[in-house]
């Protein structure tokens, strides 16, 4: 399945894809050198303000508004293969047309 809206790529990152569909084998042993302050920036505008929090509370905006506090950390934790996703909020959705709950994951925006 497609996305319709397909994501822009940088032309580093445009190559590594194009390298990983044509050699499905090929493993990368790291790519942590693409993460910059630029590209979570990038990232971070495009999650929905409307986004729920996760665990630890916090909002898109609120994650904008502090971004130069917790970049360099979380950039410095990437970097030096020491980063740790933070734990997910689980919350429980109904089905549509049941009343069966599905589970929905609720990530944090900045860890």
């Amino acid at each position: 399945m497609q996305r319709e809206d397909q994501p822009v790529m940088t032309t580093g990152l445009e190559r590594i894809a194009v390298k990983a569909r044509c050699e499905p084998k090929l493993r990368f042993t790291s790519l942590a050198h693409h993460i910059t302050k630029e590209r979570v920036w990038e990232n971070l505008n495009q999650i929905p303000a409307k986004s729920a929090a996760g665990v630890d509370g916090q909002t898109v905006t609120e994650a904008k508004e502090s971004f130069e506090e917790w970049v360099a950390g979380m950039l410095q934790s990437v970097h030096r293969q020491g980063y740790r996703a933070p734990d997910i909020r689980r919350v429980y959705i109904p089905k549509p047309g049941k009343q069966e709950m599905r589970p929905l994951g609720v990530p944090t925006v900045v860890s």
